[in-house]
């Protein structure tokens, strides 16, 4: 016998359903409704509500045969785990690489991504940040339309098959980081509002009604929310979670559903006996975010850090519109590397107001933020999905000044080769009116832009999807494996230094022109040339010894002589 229940609290009538018919299910307390039936793992089911067709459970385990299908349930202890000795990792100041499982190999699985293990761990990265696996609409997707938060997306492999990529991963030393999205739901399988008040209308977001986290009803949502987040970290030992906009959870409750979440997840990782993270990405610049809980913040162990990419990336590309249009001089990036945000309660160009907070060097670690250079949204969000258009040398550049600067680093996949592929939008709607809709609004808002609407990938055409397929056979020819040693080179510099393993802020100098930089990490430089021509960059001390250089390099007295788009590591 299996015991089901779903909350539905203004419901006069729920049955159960199951292939061999429906089964009236009795009110509890709190509008939860439950019946013992016939079942177990394996079994499918469904729920009516006031004779509706049966609907998937809202937190249904498994979706096998997609969003609008029966749930299924599934014993999570099934799985016989081998991490007995995994000790978990604090992921502040750990290496993270994003990837989406549908473009990460041609396969587009959990066991296909797997096959790739060892070569992270000979790149050197500590954390595999996966895209969401949560259940979403069609086939290929981004992931962030999910709306079977507790299933784990069919073609993907289904929910067995992260248990088995987080042990796998485990066995040769990597984190799991997955990434989950609880501002909004995808409109296309999102049942929510037949079972109860999921969502509110006391705050609106750019996806329509807020999910429901302070009006009536909300303790439900709330621990639909939580209960979701702390199954990842216990049934399928995931060590971290990536909160996806938490500047889009509307909350005017007295605790923020980030700070319940920050002292829950504190709480299991307490039981289970290894560090449980929480990464937010936060639009708001405000460092409350990474503080402690008990002194008035949110407790997120990290953010993202956009003002650090849009420094660095408006330097190397001369790129200037849209949100990059405070950014691109060489003192941004200065205060960027030093001081996290640019918008730190200043006048924000695009927002037209001021923004943010300003970050405290002797309360704040660089480790609390993520640096990068690229993301999935930083590329699939451009029009064309490209990545940013530079020689090797400036890739190696943002490279050299993302793996020393003082925050937890992250690489988008791919990039560590300079792979060719784009990243593109794409979508797999079944629904003719919702497909073109989604082809309709994105032309139009590059069109906007000055784009011609024929030039953007249509998101339904599966071309779309396969041309941002990662290419593998690049990894060993010129001058992608170049780039690739050159990353390796530095997250084994990385590892070993403890210079750049200080994530202080007040430890990091900056000496920065319009066509060179140099960036001070204890008795490391940092020496950059960002033009196409040999420059002669003094240093503040005598170069002792390079450490890694990409381009050619030469040492003159309290100088250094460095090809165009050059990069070197020095000690002095």
């Amino acid at each position: 016998m299996h015991t089901f229940t779903v909350w539905a609290p203004a419901a006069t009538t729920v049955d159960l359903v199951l292939s061999s018919g429906s089964v009236p299910m009795s009110p509890s307390e709190g509008g939860w409704w439950s019946v013992e039936a016939e079942g177990g793992h394996g079994t499918d089911y469904a729920f009516s509500v006031d004779g509706s067709d049966p609907m998937p459970d809202p937190r249904s385990p498994w979706q096998p045969d997609g969003v609008h299908g029966f749930s299924r349930v599934f014993d999570s202890g099934r799985y016989a785990w081998s991490d007995e000795g995994w000790a978990g990792r604090d992921v502040s100041g750990a290496v993270f690489y994003e990837l989406h499982l549908g473009t990460f190999t041609p396969e587009g699985t959990l066991e296909a991504a797997a096959g790739h293990l060892d070569y992270l761990v000979a790149l050197g990265v500590d954390v595999v940040s996966l895209m969401p696996v949560a259940a979403f609409p069609g086939r290929q997707g981004w992931g962030y339309d999910g709306v079977d938060l507790y299933a784990v997306h069919e073609p993907y492999g289904g929910p067995e098959a992260l248990q088995r990529f987080v042990d796998q991963c485990h066995a040769v030393g990597l984190a799991v980081c997955l990434d989950v999205v609880y501002n909004h739901l995808g409109p296309s399988g999102n049942y929510l509002d037949s079972f109860g008040p999921y969502f509110t209308t006391r705050h609106s977001t750019p996806w329509g009604p807020a999910v429901n986290l302070d009006d009536d009803g909300s303790h439900e949502v709330r621990r639909w929310i939580c209960d979701n987040a702390l199954r990842w970290f216990r049934e399928f030992h995931i060590d971290a979670l990536r909160l996806d906009a938490v500047h889009a959870l509307a909350d005017d409750s007295p605790t923020h559903l980030l700070a319940q979440l920050s002292t829950e997840t504190a709480t299991l990782a307490k039981e289970l006996g290894r560090p449980l993270g929480l990464v937010a990405e936060s639009d708001l610049n405000d460092p409350r975010m990474v503080e402690p809980v008990a002194e008035g913040g949110l407790g997120m162990t990290a953010q993202w850090s956009d003002d650090f990419h849009h420094a660095l990336h408006t330097l190397l590309t001369g790129e200037r519109a849209g949100y990059y249009v405070d950014f691109g001089e060489p003192e941004v990036l200065a205060k960027t590397l030093t001081q996290v945000f640019l918008h730190d309660g200043s006048y924000s160009t695009f927002r037209g107001k001021d923004w943010g907070r300003p970050v405290d060097p002797a309360r704040h670690r660089g480790s609390a933020f993520l640096a990068y250079t690229s993301n999935h949204d930083q590329v699939g969000n451009r029009a064309l999905g490209d990545r940013p258009a530079l020689t090797p040398g400036q890739q190696a550049i943002g490279a050299a000044l993302v793996l020393t600067s003082p925050y937890t680093p992250m690489l988008f996949m791919g990039e560590e080769w300079g792979a060719s592929t784009p990243w593109r939008y794409f979508t797999d709607h079944e629904e003719p009116e919702l497909a073109e809709a989604v082809r309709t609004g994105r032309r139009q808002e590059f069109a906007a832009h000055g784009w011609d609407a024929e030039e953007i990938p249509d998101p339904q055409d599966p071309e779309t999807w396969r041309s941002s397929v990662l290419d593998w056979t690049e990894v060993d020819e010129p001058p992608h494996r170049d780039l690739l040693r050159w990353y390796r080179d530095l997250l084994a510099l990385r590892a070993r230094s403890d210079d750049l393993r200080n994530d202080r802020l007040d430890s990091v100098g900056v000496d920065a022109t319009e066509s060179w930089l140099v960036v001070s990490r204890g008795a490391l430089r940092v020496v950059a040339n960002l033009t196409a021509e040999t420059a002669e960059i003094p240093l503040d001390g005598v170069p002792a010894y390079e450490v890694l250089s990409f381009g050619s390099v030469e040492l003159v007295a309290e100088s250094v002589r460095i090809s165009g788009h050059g990069v070197a590591v020095f000690a002095v």
